[in-house]
């Protein structure tokens, strides 16, 4: 008999070999939450540089209030789908304010952003159409594409002549063709160059989504993402983003204008099939739409925030993973084992980031990855900064 689990001895092997070494550090325990930027971990209060907490909503007294009447007034759960079970009247609500937010005609909530763009995909695109997304695209988007059965052609990263290049080739091959680019890339902080890819609908005929995870919130002068920072929003077919970064809670959403759009939810698997998301979710989720609209100050502050650490990260002479100004903003490292021996030295400092290795990284890379939150005081990045120069400057 061959044992089931034989095949993932290597992921055992390397995981020994992380602990060897120190903490571990894809399952750090955070003992206590202190504020959106300070944990306790192993006792030690500890600046959290590594959340995705873009806009510091996490401890919002507002969203806080509106979860615990959820609580009270609609329990724990919904214990099954909105297909099975009937949708929540919060849950429509955050819908239309979802819409209302991004300019959209409809919205479909999904119970996290993983599953927004499995379903969004999968629901979009069929066996007989032909998904185009960039080589370095989240695994959810390469999943999403898995589960479409749709035919699944790569491009270079950010490189719209090689997209040009394979959209020619496909042109006699039928079915739909849906283009998927990101707002931010997780892992090094870049931009999709929106605009080149763009023109290329001139010249071929495709339908684009722009997965705006790590960008709703963050960029254009509406906080609606990389679309509306370069003022493409009407060329932008479908937008995806998660609740889990600037919302500061957990869900995703998918929304367009198509007059069909609706028509997705009894379409999409991963939202027929799943339990929808708890009230006090939803309500927490609705309050901090309603804040992130009120108070586009933290976006100033957080671009404020981004651009000290990426200055204070360049002054060391590190390399970054990119040369735009994001609130991901990663550190190469050298190889496996020393990029593992910098962040334990950085978490004994009092710095928490993420660590970032192959294979979830683009080309093998290995980082450490920050992540930069409107709620970091100026103290708090020069502390970051102070930890990187004695850690990674002198390594």
């Amino acid at each position: 008999m061959t044992d089931l689990f034989e095949k993932h001895r290597p992921i055992a092997e390397r995981f020994e070999r992380m602990m060897e070494m120190g903490v571990n550090a894809v399952g750090v325990v955070n003992d206590r939450i202190l504020s959106p930027t300070r944990a306790i971990i192993q006792g030690r209060e500890t600046i959290l540089a590594g959340t995705n907490n873009y806009m510091g909503v996490t401890f919002e007294k507002a969203c806080i209030d509106a979860g615990k009447k959820a609580l009270e007034e609609f329990g724990t759960g919904t214990t099954g789908s909105r297909i099975a079970n009937g949708s929540y009247a919060m849950h429509r609500e955050l819908e239309q304010s979802l819409a209302a937010f991004l300019n959209r005609k409809h919205c479909i909530v999904f119970t996290t952003g993983y599953q927004a763009n499995l379903g969004m995909i999968a629901g979009l695109a069929g066996p007989r159409d032909t998904v185009f997304l960039d080589a370095d695209s989240h695994s959810s988007i390469y999943d999403g594409c898995t589960l479409s059965g749709a035919k699944l052609v790569r491009f270079r990263h950010n490189d719209a002549s090689d997209l040009d290049r394979r959209l020619s080739r496909s042109e006699d091959e039928g079915g739909g063709r849906l283009v998927v680019l990101e707002g931010i890339y997780s892992m090094l902080g870049d931009r999709a160059p929106l605009k080149d890819f763009v023109e290329l609908r001139k010249k071929h005929q495709f339908q684009l989504l722009v997965d705006e995870a790590h960008s709703f919130g963050v960029l254009g002068p509406n906080g609606r993402g990389l679309a509306d920072e370069a003022g493409l929003e009407d060329e932008a077919d479908f937008v995806v983003g998660t609740f889990s970064k600037s919302i500061g809670s957990i869900g995703g959403f998918g929304a367009g204008d198509h007059p069909l759009f609706e028509t997705l939810r009894y379409a999409m698997r991963p939202y027929m099939f799943t339990a929808s998301s708890s009230p006090a979710t939803i309500a927490t989720s609705i309050a901090a739409v309603k804040t992130l609209a009120r108070e586009p100050e933290r976006r100033d502050r957080l671009r404020r925030n981004s651009e000290r650490l990426f200055n204070g990260f360049r002054t060391l002479g590190l390399e970054t993973g990119c040369e735009e100004v994001s609130p991901v903003i990663a550190v190469k490292c050298k190889d496996e084992p020393s990029t593992i021996a910098m962040w334990n030295r950085l978490l004994q400092g009092g710095v928490y980031v993420n660590i970032a290795l192959p294979p979830g990284t683009p080309n093998r890379l290995c980082l450490l990855r920050c992540s930069v939150s409107a709620a970091h005081s100026d103290a708090e990045i020069d502390q970051v900064i102070a930890a990187f120069g004695k850690v990674v400057a002198k390594a």
